[in-house]
Formats: C-alpha cells, sequence, structure tokens
C-alpha cells in the first residue's frame, strides 16, 4: 500500500545541485519495449483478493525468470491461503522467490528485494479505461497497480534481467520475494519473516513497495523519499451494550449515546508527541523549506520535543498529519436492531496508526483511560506487534543517493516515516531492516490516486524505474 509523502524537502545525503526535470528515458528502445510488455502483461492480470489471479501472476513471473538463465531450482512459487479478515473468506494466493546467487565466496549476507503481485479492487464505471487493460494516453500508462505497485515489480525484475544479460556477477546473493496479499492481510509477509525464513536469511531489503519521488508541472522536483519506517495498523473496537426497551420511553442510559460521547472523548485527545531518528531527520530537512508558521513549529518542536503545542501546529496541517505521534480515528459504525427500539448495542471500529515502537496492547490501555466509562469495552480486533524502524545505514542511504541523482540531479532526498503500513513490518519486527526504495516517479499533486480512480504512472517514471533498479544494485551488490 504505497503512500507517498511527496513533500518539498532539500537533499538530506548531498548539497542540493542545479534542480532539473526528469531526465529522457534512461532505457534503450528495445529494452523499453520489453519492459513495457511486462508491465502490460502483469496489469492485465486482474490480482484482487477474490478473483483467484495471483497464483496465475506469480507463475508467469517464475517462467519469465527461468527464460532468463535462473534455474529452476532458484525460483520457487509458494502457495498460501490468506484470509479477508472483514468477509472471512479464504482465497488461495502465492508469493514468489528467487534466489540469484553470487560466484564464489559472497562478500556478505544476501539482500532482499520485496514487494506485492496484489491490487485493490476498481471498477469499470468508476475510471475512464478499464482499470485491468493497461492503456498508453498522453505519455501515460493507466491501469489498476501502475504505481501500487506493479511497476515496483517489473522494475525491479528488469533491472535483474538487465544486469545478468550484461554479465553482472552480484557480490553477495540477491533475493526477490514478492507477495499475494499485502493489501489484504500481509500473511505472506508473516510467512516470509517466519515460517519462509529459511528462504530469506538476508541482511536487509528493499521494498518496492516505498519510496519514490515527484516532480512539479513545472519540471522541478518536489522530493524524493526512501521509506525507513511506518507506524503500526491495529484495529479496536468499542462496544457498548444495554437492555433497550421501547423508543416510545427514552431513558438516560442509551447505548448510543455512550458510545458517541466516547468517540467524542477519542476525538478530542491528542496523544504524546514524538521523534524517532527518521522523522527528526525528516523535519530537519522540512523545515529549511518552511519559512511561516508552520516552519516555526518544526523549528520550535525541533529543538524542544516536548512542546506539544508545537507538535499540533504540525499535525494540524494535512500534509503534515500523522508523522508527530499515534493517532486513532472512527472508520466504521453499528447500532441498534429496530426503528421503534432503544438500541441494545452500538459498536465503533477505530482505527490506529501507532507511531513506531509503541505496543499496540499500551493504546488500548490509553484508550480504555480516555473513555473513561465503565459501560464501554475496548477491544482489540488484530494481534499486530509494534512496527520498528530502520536505522539509517549509510551505504543504503548513500546508494539511494546515487540513484536519484544520476537520473535526477539535484533533486532533494530524504529518509520518511509512512503512515501507512505495507510488508516491511513483520520483517523489522523480525530485526531484518528494511528500506522503501522504489525510484518511480509522479506529477504533483494529479497522480496521487493509488487505490483511486485512473491510477496512473508517466511511462518515462517506469524506464527510469528499471535504470534506478540496476544503480542500486550496482551500489550495493557490485563492489
Amino acid at each position: 500500500m504505497r503512500v507517498l509523502s511527496l513533500l518539498i524537502t532539500t537533499s538530506l545525503l548531498s548539497a542540493m545541485s542545479a534542480i532539473s526535470a526528469p531526465t529522457p528515458n534512461a532505457l534503450s528502445l528495445e529494452r523499453h519495449r520489453a519492459t513495457r510488455d511486462m508491465f502490460e502483461h502483469l496489469v492485465n492480470i486482474p490480482t484482487v483478493f477474490g478473483r483467484g489471479k495471483v497464483p496465475t501472476l506469480a507463475t508467469y513471473l517464475a517462467e519469465q525468470y527461468q527464460a532468463a538463465g535462473f534455474p529452476p531450482a532458484d525460483v520457487q512459487v509458494l502457495p498460501y491461503d490468506s484470509t479477508d479478515s472483514v468477509t472471512k473468506v479464504t482465497e488461495h494466493t502465492a508469493a514468489l522467490i528467487v534466489h540469484w546467487r553470487a560466484p564464489g565466496k559472497a562478500r556478505g549476507k544476501p539482500i532482499m528485494l520485496m514487494g506485492h503481485m496484489d491490487v485493490v479492487e476498481a471498477k469499470r464505471e468508476d475510471s475512464t479505461t478499464d482499470p485491468f487493460v493497461l492503456t498508453e494516453r498522453d505519455e501515460y500508462y493507466y491501469g489498476r497497480g501502475t504505481i501500487d505497485m506493479k511497476d515496483g515489480i517489473v522494475g525491479i525484475t528488469q533491472a535483474i534481467f538487465d544486469l545478468e544479460a550484461a554479465g553482472f556477477k552480484p557480490t553477495r546473493d540477491i533475493i526477490v520475494f514478492f507477495t499475494g496479499d499485502e493489501e489484504t492481510n500481509g500473511i505472506g509477509a508473516d510467512k516470509g519473516a517466519t515460517e519462509w525464513k529459511k528462504y530469506l536469511d538476508v541482511e536487509y531489503g528493499l521494498n518496492a513497495d516505498g519510496g519514490g519521488g515527484g516532480f512539479f508541472p513545472d519540471g522541478r522536483p518536489a522530493s524524493f523519499l526512501m521509506q525507513t519506517a511506518e507506524k503500526t495498523f491495529a484495529g479496536y473496537t468499542l462496544t457498548v451494550r444495554n437492555r433497550g426497551g421501547h423508543s416510545s420511553k427514552p431513558r438516560k442510559d442509551n447505548a448510543i449515546y455512550s458510545l458517541a460521547h466516547a468517540i467524542e472523548k477519542i476525538e478530542g485527545h491528542r496523544f504524546e508527541p514524538m521523534l524517532s531518528e527518521t522523522t527528526r531527520a525528516y523535519f530537519a530537512e522540512r523545515q529549511k523549506q518552511e519559512k511561516g508558521a508552520l516552519g516555526d513549529a518544526m523549528r520550535t518542536w525541533l529543538a524542544n520535543p516536548g512542546d506539544g503545542a508545537a507538535a499540533d501546529v504540525i499535525e494540524a496541517d494535512e500534509s503534515e498529519v500523522g508523522l508527530t505521534r499515534t493517532r486513532c480515528v472512527p472508520t466504521r459504525l453499528f447500532a441498534g436492531h429496530a426503528d421503534n427500539a432503544l438500541p441494545q448495542l452500538a459498536t465503533a471500529m477505530i482505527n490506529c496508526r501507532i507511531f513506531p515502537g509503541i505496543d499496540p496492547n499500551d493504546v488500548q490501555k490509553d484508550l480504555t483511560e480516555i473513555v473513561a466509562d465503565p459501560e464501554v469495552t475496548v477491544s482489540r480486533n488484530d494481534n499486530y506487534t509494534a512496527s520498528l524502524a530502520s536505522p539509517l545505514r549509510p551505504d543504503v542511504l548513500s546508494a539511494f543517493a546515487k540513484a536519484v541523482h544520476t537520473l535526477h540531479p539535484g533533486a532533494p532526498i530524504s529518509p520518511e516515516m509512512s503512515t501507512g503500513a505495507s510488508d516491511a513490518r513483520p520483517f523489522r519486527v523480525a530485526g531484518i531492516p528494511i528500506y522503501g526504495a522504489n525510484g518511480a516517479w509522479l506529477m504533483v499533486p494529479v497522480d496521487f490516486r493509488a487505490h483511486g480512480k485512473d491510477e496512473r504512472l508517466p511511462v518515462k517514471a517506469l524506464d527510469d524505474n528499471v535504470a534506478h533498479w540496476k544503480i542500486l544494485l550496482k551500489e550495493l551488490a557490485g563492489k
């Protein structure tokens, strides 16, 4: 679930050089056609939960890797079941693992390249093109998954094919890991970090479902971001039960009233603001571009992380919301059983995005204290553990900066904490750092369409993404 916080920042990693528009296509015409053909094949497979098409896509990719010369023993399609948490429907899906072995003695543990093959549903009547037929129009590719995230699957795969065909020999093993249910339950990632650890015993991972960049319509770069942390997704339910009765005889103890008052308290609560290595670095760069009240609040908060008022100003800005603390919000309501009866049951789903390192069980306790009503029960809806941040590794940051600046000289770069969730979480929890390092870019803000109408990617951005991954692999597995 790629979430791009494409904001105007300055470079964390190197001094800013002259700003320029995106460079010409970085691939030859032949490689452009091969990349486009694979992209079309992937987008045209509707890998939506419930359609059972992920194994088809995984098999196709496995065949492509074998055709490129990878031994069948190093290309595995792993079937598994995924159950939708809402409908409780179970579907057969699959993951793909490809092992590119370094000749001779490897100079370090393997690097994992990861992403997900599934996409969210899209209806034909909601879009100007068929979401599951790749359409090239006005220098854009249209279709579901063009930015979330089949561009990353193609970027990684075509980069490997190009390097292998050119005789590149990695100095450490490279392991590709594509899952089949990130958009629903993330069971594939959980298995990857536990049951399939024997295949994925890596030093760190590069996630194509994170990172990326943006350009303004006049060609100025907005920023390129590397995701080094993400918030923990956790769901809670507020439940109020009541003896009910006839609606013509209302009483003070109404389940809906009690629930509404509880939600109101959550709305007014502000969790304690927090800074991490990632968010401190992010805001240290971000504040340089903000000269007004928002910039003043950033500078004040960086100087004094205990200044909750300054953090509140930052949090009130739509572009920065969710970056200073844990946030909880109601997303679903249910109450009553008849129009003429007092409600006997009222519930609310509370979705929390929790700052890395905070135990979701502690947030449950916080919500209980915030509500402060014995009639309202706060329960957890999942068993997710706290997401952890990845350290800002100089080698990974440097490689990302080189890839970005080779293709887009002077583009600002910064680490980021994603407010969304991805397959990175279980690996970070297991002690494997993950870095969202994709290189595709969008035009901002008009291309923010992941999960929405007319999802699209600039044609040139896909070619640039292949070139981006080639540079990353040369830097991290070629020296």
